[in-house]
């Protein structure tokens, strides 16, 4: 990979800087993601969005035809680092900019293209993600949510689980069976349904962080259009994929290296034996194997980069991305348990917590990060199977 940028990727960054410098005083507060939203954090998001938008910078990535900037594999980390260095995030209001979006433009009509993609740029339309299923999550080709044929629409009956975003959600991509009698990875579809339907209920799942992010979802006779149809009936496994193949692709270890960091600082600041954290070598050590961790990280994201730029399709390195990122995650929320020592039983936001309690939060969600998007042991068998060329289990 060339780490040298290009006078193009220099003029966008420019740009995209100087935007950002101007408009950053309307981007929401920074909060803990982790913890319980409130209405008015959803609408600082949604509005961030639609002004990101409004200075075309939102899906930077799409195509020009669909809305986007076009922006190359480089634009787009430029993009990343840029809201990085303000402190700023994406305002991630759904699964239509990641996920839908790219999915409709490989595998969707033009009638659905045009119906569905500006008003996800617009953030007009909040979509979620209808695959998980209480008896099917990580096999899940096994689901049973039901779509049967009448006349010119489909009915749905069943359940889907850990729905993100769906109490805000207004459209599902929703997988179904429509051939119950073909082999499990046959006789699905790929259905887009109006979450405001007649039949569609969304109960959350408070989770122990307090947040609310998760859902169950139940269909109870709702009428779908045969025109909401994405792909072939029954070749919807297809598309399922490509939509997950979008889902693992991205991530370069940034974050993490951010908590490495984080942790020094709290480690310099935590009071031991008449000194701190960090003037113990023991302590230095763990961090900075930490710190190897995440460094090592982002060079394996530099190689998913440089399969892009190549052309090539994705390669391992997802699957190796996710599982190293969350479960260093999750090494280094427990090991900030143990520096806090007696500090660590107190809550988020509770009187005399360190740094608001914030560890003790992440400690709480660093487990969820390890099961979805494909459990940590589905991640282990495609690295096995693909990339030592081990047997199946």
């Amino acid at each position: 990979m060339d780490f040298n940028y290009s006078p193009e990727d220099e003029a966008f960054r420019n740009e995209l800087r100087t935007w950002l410098e101007a408009n950053k005083r309307h981007a929401p507060a920074p909060r803990n993601m982790m913890a319980e939203e409130s209405d008015d954090d959803w609408n600082d998001r949604v509005r961030w969005h639609k002004r990101l938008n409004e200075g075309g910078w939102v899906a930077v990535n799409w195509p020009k035809e669909y809305g986007g900037r076009g922006a190359t594999v480089m634009q787009r980390l430029i993009y990343r680092e840029e809201l990085q260095r303000l402190n700023l995030n994406e305002p991630f209001i759904g699964m239509g900019i990641s996920l839908l979006g790219p999915t409709l433009m490989h595998w969707g009509n033009h009638e659905q293209k045009r119906r569905y993609l500006p008003p996800i740029l617009k953030g007009e339309e909040i979509w979620c993600q209808g695959y998980s299923e209480p008896g099917s999550g990580s096999d899940l080709a096994s689901l049973q949510t039901r779509a049967v044929e009448d006349g010119d629409y489909f009915v749905v009956n069943g359940q889907k689980v850990w729905t993100s975003m769906a109490q805000h959600a207004d459209l599902i991509f929703l997988l179904v069976r429509t051939d119950p009698a073909a082999p499990k990875h046959k006789g699905i579809s790929y259905l887009l349904v109006d979450m405001h339907s007649p039949g569609v209920t969304v109960r959350p799942l408070v989770q122990m962080t307090g947040g609310r992010g998760f859902n169950e979802v139940f269909f109870e006779d709702v009428r779908v259009p045969k025109k909401n149809l994405v792909g072939e009936l029954n070749n919807g496994w297809q598309v399922a994929i490509t939509t997950l193949m979008f889902e693992r692709g991205g991530g370069g270890g940034e974050g993490v290296m951010n908590e490495v960091t984080e942790l020094a600082e709290l480690a310099r600041r935590l009071p031991r034996n008449g000194s701190n954290a960090w003037d113990d070598p023991a302590v230095r050590q763990k961090i900075a194997e930490f710190a190897s961790d995440a460094m090592a990280l982002k060079y394996t994201g530099y190689r998913q980069l440089t399969r892009q730029l190549k052309g090539l399709p994705p390669g391992p390195e997802g699957s190796m991305m996710k599982l190293c990122n969350t479960e260093l995650a999750l090494r280094i929320a427990l090991y900030a348990m143990e520096l806090l020592g007696p500090y660590s039983q107190l809550e988020y936001g509770a009187d005399f917590a360190i740094d608001k309690g914030k560890w003790s939060l992440r400690m709480l969600a660093a487990r969820g990060p390890t099961i979805y998007a494909g459990t940590n042991q589905i991640q282990h068998n495609i690295i096995g199977e693909r990339v030592l060329g081990l047997p199946k289990g």
